[in-house]
């Protein structure tokens, strides 16, 4: 049997499975051994399965826990009609990590309370991913989406799609960043404060000589380099172009660690403190300063972000700026479902605000005192 035949019979027999109630919502469905001897096919064939059963929204995975069933909307097999009942969409960049897992349960926990179905999706951060999303979302006839931008930092060219929504009258709410052609309502964080606190607990700690990573492609990442900048401008230190870091989602982690390891080599020259992008970034460099022989916070201090579960996942326990999480997911359910019962309704009163988070930083082992060092003389004060 084709390798291509054998995964469309495992994920259309996973489906029938979620369809028939074999698995309800929220429950966990088999691991990847168990598919393995169940449908007699390879480790690739049942990932490929899944993978493609997460993006269409059928299932989604908590890091360590395993994969569960959406509680989602299933439609006849021929039919597009609405199903009885009322359904909001989420669509994010990921679903399988880091913290959307988080998000996702704040969002879930508000619909069951209220008897709305979700009906989950992702984009991997790509733009046409997005439009597949977006056109099922208009399919399944939701009541109301949330979702996460793609590629926030620049154009979109869904926006179509997005004035189709309000063209229909379907409230619509964007979360961690927002298309600013849209100006639409959202629930943020603070990221350039963020930035900010993370670098000046750095430069309160006696470090001049700071690297910082930035992913370039999303907005938060922008608006962290802009927090970084700012707190090198209001102490008056000097900032030089090699101080700064970028990278986008085609990176690979090779291409990302090469970077990070032409600035820390040779040692003599190398910086004392790194601000990441996220905390999954962080522990990426934990890993090459390991492999480096260079100690944390002996040598070089170093802080993340979103304060995630990968913050205490190591032996060194990272210094990161906050994410709501949880209760953005909350948030963001309390203000679809206000919206979708209220979209009738005209009076002022009625009318929603936007969300900025206000970030901390949590300090951990990863961060100390500078040491008085030859390398922080290049760094002149102003």
């Amino acid at each position: 049997m084709a390798q291509s035949k054998k995964y469309m019979i495992v994920k259309e027999r996973i489906k029938e499975s979620i369809i028939k109630g074999n698995v309800k919502p929220g429950e966990k469905i088999q691991s990847e051994n168990e598919l393995i001897k169940r449908f007699e096919v390879s480790r690739h064939t049942i990932r490929k399965a899944i993978g493609d059963l997460i993006h269409e929204g059928w299932l989604y995975s908590e890091q360590g826990a395993g994969t569960f069933c959406s509680n989602q909307i299933f439609e006849n097999n021929n039919s597009t009609s609405k199903t009885p009942g009322k359904s909001i969409g989420v669509i994010t960049t990921y679903i399988s990590d880091y913290i959307f897992p988080s998000i996702i349960k704040g969002i879930e926990s508000y619909l069951t309370k209220h008897d709305f179905s979700l009906i989950l999706a992702c984009t991997d951060n790509d733009l046409e991913k997005e439009k597949q999303c977006l056109e099922m979302m208009l399919n399944r006839n939701i009541d109301g989406l949330i979702i996460e931008p793609t590629k926030s930092s620049s154009f979109n060219p869904n926006i179509n799609y997005y004035l189709q929504l309000e063209q229909t009258q379907i409230p619509y709410l964007m979360i961690n960043q927002f298309y600013s052609q849209l100006n639409p309502p959202h629930l943020i964080l603070d990221d350039e404060k963020g930035g900010f606190l993370a670098t000046e607990h750095l430069i309160k700690q006696g470090h001049v000589n700071i690297v910082g990573f930035f992913k370039t492609d999303d907005l938060q990442g922008i608006n962290r380099m802009k927090g970084f900048i700012r707190a090198f401008r209001e102490n008056n230190i000097s900032l030089f172009p090699e101080m700064i870091i970028t990278y986008t989602t085609e990176d690979s982690k090779e291409e990302l660690l090469n970077k990070m390891k032409s600035r820390l080599i040779p040692i003599d020259t190398a910086p004392t403190g790194i601000i990441c992008y996220n905390d999954s970034l962080a522990l990426k460099i934990l890993d090459l300063l390991r492999t480096l022989g260079i100690r944390v916070p002996e040598d070089i201090s170093i802080v993340g972000y979103d304060d995630s579960y990968l913050a205490e996942a190591s032996e060194i326990k990272l210094t990161s700026v906050t994410h709501p999480k949880t209760q953005m997911g909350l948030d963001a359910a309390k203000w679809i479902v206000s919206a979708v019962e209220n979209k009738n309704k005209n009076s002022a009163e009625l009318k929603q605000d936007s969300i900025i988070y206000n970030p901390v930083l949590i300090e951990r082992s990863s961060t100390g005192i500078a040491k008085s060092n030859s390398e922080n003389k290049q760094y002149r004060i102003d």
